[in-house]
């Protein structure tokens, strides 16, 4: 699975949400600066090629639609950034949030709850 880009990930989060859509439903929905049509198009088809869309054509129309599900992207996204900056530790990366102050005693200690609910 190939990382994407920030404006790929924009548009597989909008094709998420609408689980299928043309590029003028797609173009509708940004709400950043919106791209030429055709910019957009060009982002679907690149999406495409690196396996996370694929169309159903109606003619010369195609209907876009992902191949790759949210969850399947986060898992790999996660794992990805937990290696390359945690050095494959979750504890890193709980500690990273808690000195940042991203993350409350409070929560810290739901998150113990439940793993020892899950044991």
């Amino acid at each position: 699975m190939q990382k994407l880009t920030n404006k790929e990930e924009e548009i597989m989060h909008i094709l998420w949400t609408l689980k299928k859509a043309f590029v003028k439903d797609v173009l509708a929905k940004i709400e950043t600066e919106k791209p030429h049509y055709n910019t957009l198009s060009t982002i679907i088809r690149n999406l495409e090629e690196k396996g996370y869309v694929s169309y159903k054509a109606y003619g010369k129309t195609h209907e876009y639609f992902p191949t790759v599900t949210k969850e399947q992207y986060k898992k790999k996204f996660m794992n990805t950034a937990i290696d390359n900056y945690f050095n494959s530790s979750y504890k890193n990366v709980v500690s990273f949030f808690a000195k940042e102050e991203k993350i409350s005693v409070a929560e810290l200690k739901e998150i113990i709850a439940l793993i020892e609910k899950d044991k």
